[in-house]
């Protein structure tokens, strides 16, 4: 009876630490998926900003800015 408790309790041990591997992946995943919508943000925000230097810049010159239409 000993044996089989301690192959249940090796295989247990073998379950939760592969768990905790699946937790830190599952973490890791999780910080690059939010530095992505992060530097997603940044590029509409610098985008954005861009846009108003544009339009600036030319009522600076006292001349209208060319539309142009963004796709999507």
């Amino acid at each position: 009876m000993e044996s089989r408790k301690d192959v249940g309790d090796r295989q247990l041990d073998a379950l939760l630490d592969r768990l905790d591997r699946i937790a830190s992946e599952l973490e890791r995943l999780n910080r690059r998926a939010e530095q992505q919508e992060g530097f997603a943000l940044v590029a509409r925000e610098l985008r954005e900003l861009n846009e108003s230097l544009n339009a600036l810049a030319y009522a600076a010159l006292g001349q209208s800015p060319r539309v142009r239409r963004r796709a999507g």
